[in-house]
């Protein structure tokens, strides 16, 4: 990237092209806001990620103006498949769909940069810029000529859930990741048709972990597997967010899930790898980072913006984006409304994500799956609820917890 291509200043500076910066970066774009967008890579990039798009993001992304576009590319599907350790199966519906980040994040970053955001990479954060009272007032960022500073009135960080950005600036208060996840692509367009849903599978070899099937276009399909590693892991047990032998974990994982699973048997045996598998960490609570200091923000996953029991982190990271975004605006006073407008937006979402946290004991007691899934077998009124956990209009903690165990053991329509 030639030097005269970068900026020596602008409004505000978003670090981090992802679902979160990207949308940060257009709210504020539509305002008139001088934004500049730097990502670590040239779009469009691959993202470890699962791809699945639940009701929380097509809600972010019709807020965004982006969803028909994301909709014309994505794969839509009607439910999420819930597999129980022992076989059984419910579906529950939802409005559902796949789409990979390769796609998804350069949709959201073209949508910023229409909106008036200058977008430069690759540019990776070295550092933050301080003046004499310690405000944030921009960054050192590093390109393959060099370092470049810009100024900035705001730096907001979007850079997922590695922790380096975080440590490098100050913000990090927990280096060890959530869980990690895997992914890879297979094509097997013999099985298109008979994977349909979005197939989250559980099981006793899998022990803490999961594995799921998502059906993607033109006869490819996400596979992948997660696991909890220690949401409340001691400070500094890692310092890039994830333990050197998760990786192999992670791979046997996979194996287990395609000794256990018809359909991901199916797949692997049908199918061809478009690439190897990758893994990367989450974030997960809404902690483990400061929201906010003066003249720099805090948001997506790098604010651990990924729900625990599910593994979603698109919309909340799109949501966490819009929100640094509105608090920006509305504190042309000083730093510390903004600071405080931002947590204080943030935090009201915080009790969601305990809940979420509460129902994450399911990966720890597989016959509590076997449960729910066998009642929602026979229960509509269960059926529903399980819907409503997806929509957001449920309380997940009471399907895991003990009254929702009992509950479920009761007569329930």
């Amino acid at each position: 990237m030639p030097e005269t291509a970068l900026p020596a200043r602008c409004e505000v500076l978003v670090v981090g092209a992802g679902p979160a910066g990207s949308a940060c970066a257009q709210w504020l774009a539509h305002q008139g806001v001088d934004v500049v967008l730097v990502d670590a890579q040239a779009f469009p990039r691959d993202k470890i990620c699962g791809d699945g798009l639940i009701p929380d993001a097509h809600h972010a992304l019709q807020r965004l103006g982006v969803h028909a576009e994301v909709m014309a590319q994505a794969e839509v599907v009607a439910t999420v498949g819930c597999v129980a350790p022992r076989g059984g199966r419910v579906d529950v519906p939802g409005q559902l769909a796949v789409l990979p980040r390769k796609q998804l994040d350069d949709i959201l970053k073209r949508a910023a940069e229409r909106a008036g955001a200058r977008f430069l990479a690759p540019l990776r954060l070295e550092s933050v810029i301080e003046d004499g009272a310690g405000r944030v007032v921009g960054a050192r960022l590093k390109s393959a000529s060099g370092s470049h500073d810009i100024q900035a009135r705001w730096v907001v960080l979007a850079t997922g859930a590695l922790p380096s950005a975080l440590i490098a600036t100050g913000m990090c208060q927990r280096q060890s990741a959530s869980g990690m996840a895997a992914r890879g692509y297979v094509h097997a367009p013999g099985l298109v048709g008979k994977i349909k849903a979005l197939e989250v599978v559980w099981h006793k070899r899998l022990g803490r972990g999961y594995g799921w099937i998502f059906p993607c276009r033109d006869g490819v399909f996400n596979i992948g597997v997660g696991l909890a590693i220690g949401q409340n892991a001691r400070q500094g047990d890692t310092v890039q967010g994830r333990d050197p032998g998760q990786d192999t974990n992670l791979r046997h994982l996979l194996e287990s899930f395609t000794q256990v699973h018809p359909h991901a048997r199916d797949l692997l045996a049908q199918g061809q790898w478009l690439g190897p598998l990758k893994g990367a960490p989450l974030r997960c609570g809404l902690d483990g980072a400061r929201l906010g200091r003066a003249g720099l923000l805090v948001t997506g996953e790098a604010a651990g913006s990924t729900y625990a029991f599910t593994g979603e982190g698109i919309g909340k990271a799109m949501e966490t984006g819009i929100l640094a975004a509105q608090a920006l605006l509305a504190s042309a006073a000083t730093d510390e409304a903004c600071c405080a407008g931002y947590a204080a937006s943030v935090l009201a979402l915080k009790p969601r994500f305990d809940l979420y946290a509460r129902a994450n004991r399911i990966n720890q007691h597989p016959w509590m799956i076997d449960l729910l899934v066998w009642r929602a077998q026979r229960s509509a009124g269960i059926l529903r609820r399980m819907a409503g956990v997806l929509e957001e209009t449920g309380n997940p903690g009471n399907l895991v917890s003990l009254r929702g165990v009992l509950r479920l053991v009761l007569p329930y329509r």
